[in-house]
């Protein structure tokens, strides 16, 4: 099965210069886990959830306690906290090949990339279990578990 077949196409991107604060925005509106990055639809970067708590304070949001240098963390811009050149896929890669890419990279996204590194969509490591599982559905006995 190639990657095109259960790819996200509809991706949530942002801009090398949106605000963490923006950012933040998103991930607490949403149920996804990881923004990627683009300049002119070109792939550029990746953050997680996780890049986006190291990098602002934990006072964010706290009324008694945040004070303005915790608020001006969500001033710093996309790139500065963005993994750049992150592991990418093509969307004719078959689904064995990007889960070895994702172990061996140790990553829990591919963006799926076309031509010139344009973003097609996003492949999770969700994404490949269920597809590893849907494969293997017929041949587990649920009585027995």
């Amino acid at each position: 099965m190639k990657l095109s077949d259960i790819m996200t196409t509809v991706v949530v991107t942002v801009d090398p210069d949106e605000t963490l604060g923006r950012i933040k925005c998103i991930f607490d509106e949403s149920r996804f886990h990881h923004l990627i990055v683009t300049d002119d639809a070109r792939v550029v970067g990746i953050i997680s959830d996780r890049d986006l708590w190291r990098n602002i304070s934990p006072f964010i949001g706290n009324d008694w306690m945040e004070r303005k240098q915790d608020t001006n963390t969500l001033g710093r811009k996309a790139h500065q906290i963005m993994t750049r050149h992150p592991v990418m896929a093509q969307q004719d890669m078959n689904t064995l090949e990007a889960t070895d890419l994702m172990l061996r990279k140790g990553v829990s996204c591919l963006p799926v990339v076309g031509k010139g590194l344009r973003l097609a969509g996003i492949v999770t490591w969700k994404d490949l279990l269920r597809v590893c599982f849907m494969c293997q559905a017929p041949t587990i006995d649920r009585d027995a578990a």
